[in-house]
């Protein structure tokens, strides 16, 4: 079972792979600006109970936190205490963390953090090369107890290959940009991607071709977000070791 977790709203762009954010293409949509603020209602989501007591989501349920923003946001430094402190209670869940900002993770870490909460899974974002060579390095040298790497928006052909042999990768996913202003995404880099991957004995997953989707030189226009996840796994070039 998988559900998100959203336990604050909005961002700040930081890199290349933010200019056609999808949080802040959907807020559009939704006729709302963009504003950073706590999700009041939505907070203590996995721990919520059900009128007999049990928890509402069961053991097992895998939680991608933050959809709607990053964990490691700035504006967030307040909140982050208890979100942690709502994992803590959830051992029997599983919460996939993605940020772009692995630069300030370390320092905001809790102090029973160790080696890396369990059912914490990490993932940095490498939209380009500059990106994946700020922030892997980093993911690679950080707690954690799973590492992963979002290639995503992919904006252009990226070589990993030295960080995947580390052995400290787990996965890694690859998927194009959606909505309004979408770049291209070209099939042959989600290709050198999967190979890398299979070099390395690393999961691979393309997770979405993106609204403007390249392949055998020809250009896709896919704006229905369902078509791209359904095209990505058509492709059939997910990998698993």
């Amino acid at each position: 079972m998988t559900e998100f977790w959203n336990p604050w709203h909005g961002c700040r762009r930081v890199s290349e792979g933010c200019a056609h954010c999808y949080v802040f293409a959907l807020d559009r949509l939704r006729g709302v600006e963009t504003a950073i603020h706590k999700n009041a209602s939505g907070f203590s989501r996995p721990v919520s109970r059900r009128r007999g007591g049990e928890f509402r989501y069961p053991s097992g349920t895998t939680f991608f936190t933050c959809f709607t923003s990053d964990f490691f946001l700035e504006d967030a430094d307040e909140w982050r205490g208890d979100a942690f402190r709502i994992i803590r209670a959830r051992p029997d869940c599983t919460f996939e963390i993605f940020t772009k900002r692995i630069d300030r993770a370390r320092a905001l870490l809790p102090l029973d953090w160790g080696d890396g909460y369990p059912n914490v899974r990490l993932s940095v974002s490498a939209e380009n090369q500059r990106r994946a060579d700020e922030r892997i390095p980093l993911l690679l040298d950080f707690p954690a107890a799973a590492r992963g790497v979002a290639a995503s928006p992919l904006l252009e052909e990226l070589h990993l290959e030295r960080y995947l042999v580390s052995g400290r990768i787990q996965w890694v996913s690859a998927g194009g940009e959606s909505y309004e202003g979408a770049r291209p995404c070209d099939f042959e880099w989600v290709l050198s991607l999967r190979r890398q991957c299979e070099a390395a004995k690393v999961p691979f997953t393309f997770h979405q071709t993106g609204a403007n989707f390249k392949k055998d030189g020809k250009t896709y226009l896919l704006p229905s977000h369902h078509l791209q996840l359904a095209q990505a796994r058509k492709a059939n070039i997910d990998y698993r070791p």
